[in-house]
């Protein structure tokens, strides 16, 4: 038989499907392995390229497969779905994966550590809690405003929790009112654990090195800069800081054909629990610069002439380049340098 020299290697939850080829581009090898088997089977084979679609699991297997020898690439799934020929099988997409493994200008994912990974499940846990607080708060102003009480927009409903528990029959009937206090009670027990997460996240943010870096940027915070350092474990996989915010989708999406260069909103592709992040931080430092016009920079006078949100958006590309810089080239961040 064949050495052979690059695997495709489809993952799931208990059967996976392998596809390897020699150095001739001729299959050697196509079948399904247990999960049991698997690590088995690649100890067994000489060191070889493996592709992998960097999906749930993805990290794990590259990281037991890297101590056996073999070179792992992960891939973005939709970079690989172009390469699956007809039809969607396990066989397919394995061939697929094998074969835009060895494609010269594919981008690959790096593969994150233990450490990196539980920093990103702790961000992942608080952004779940941060989005069911915003659903229970959505449906108590929801309910209350049948009852035609309604309060400001935004995290402002302490009103709305006290007409709740104020007692007052004439407002609320007493059914409604032991119905919406499981709501309230919710509200509050997810309170108390985003607090906690944020409690853990600041004191790990002050235990290392790059992300207290990465939090001297204006605008960027423990938790920002936590999610940056372990979304972003290798930086010279992108050429440059350009590279880094576009792969954000914070640029403009082009549309361009015949030599007519059309620019519409931005992309949106990419990271967006990074992009959602690095916008809100741009948004707090231009609300702060307006407060104080004595602190007048390049985002400030870019609001002269342009919209607000527009600003916001091209300061988070600028914070995400120097995000770059810093995680690549070392330092901290200064005004004077960026001047």
């Amino acid at each position: 038989m064949e050495e052979i020299r690059t695997i495709g290697l489809d993952l799931a939850k208990s059967v996976f499907q392998v596809h390897g080829i020699s150095a001739a581009g001729g299959v050697v090898v196509r079948r399904k392995l247990r999960r049991s088997a698997l690590l088995e089977f690649f100890a067994a084979l000489p060191p070889a390229l493996v592709g992998m679609e960097a999906c749930d699991g993805a990290h794990h297997w590259a990281r037991e497969l890297t101590r056996l020898g073999h070179t792992v690439r992960l891939m973005p799934p939709a970079y690989v779905k172009p390469y699956v020929k007809r039809g969607k099988t396990d066989a397919a997409d394995a061939e697929a994966i094998c074969e835009a493994v060895t494609r010269p200008t594919m981008r690959f994912v790096p593969v994150k550590t233990e450490a990196q990974q539980a920093s990103l499940m702790e961000l992942k846990v608080r952004d779940m809690l941060v989005r069911q607080r915003t659903q229970t708060i959505n449906a108590l102003r929801s309910h209350l405003a049948e009852y035609g009480i309604v309060a400001a927009q935004g995290r402002k409903f302490a009103e709305l929790i006290a007409v709740v528990r104020d007692g007052d029959d004439t407002r609320l009937p007493e059914m409604a009112r032991e119905a919406l206090g499981d709501l309230v009670a919710q509200i509050e027990a997810l309170e108390g654990r985003i607090e906690r997460l944020d409690s853990r996240m600041v004191r790990h943010a002050r235990e290392d090195e790059a992300v207290r870096r990465l939090a001297s940027i204006p605008g960027i915070g423990a938790i920002s800069a936590t999610a940056l350092a372990a979304m972003l474990p290798n930086p010279h996989g992108f050429a440059s800081g350009r590279h880094f915010a576009a792969s954000l989708g914070l640029t403009p999406k082009p549309h361009s054909s015949g030599g007519k260069e059309r620019l519409g909103r931005i992309s949106r592709q990419g990271n967006s629990v990074l992009r959602r992040l690095l916008v809100p931080g741009a948004t707090s430092r231009l609300r702060n610069a307006r407060r104080n016009p004595e602190a007048a920079d390049w985002a400030t006078r870019l609001l002269a002439r342009r919209p607000f949100k527009v600003v916001a958006v091209a300061l988070a590309n600028k914070m995400a380049r120097i995000t770059w810089a810093l995680l690549a080239r070392g330092g901290t961040y200064t005004t004077t340098a960026t001047a």
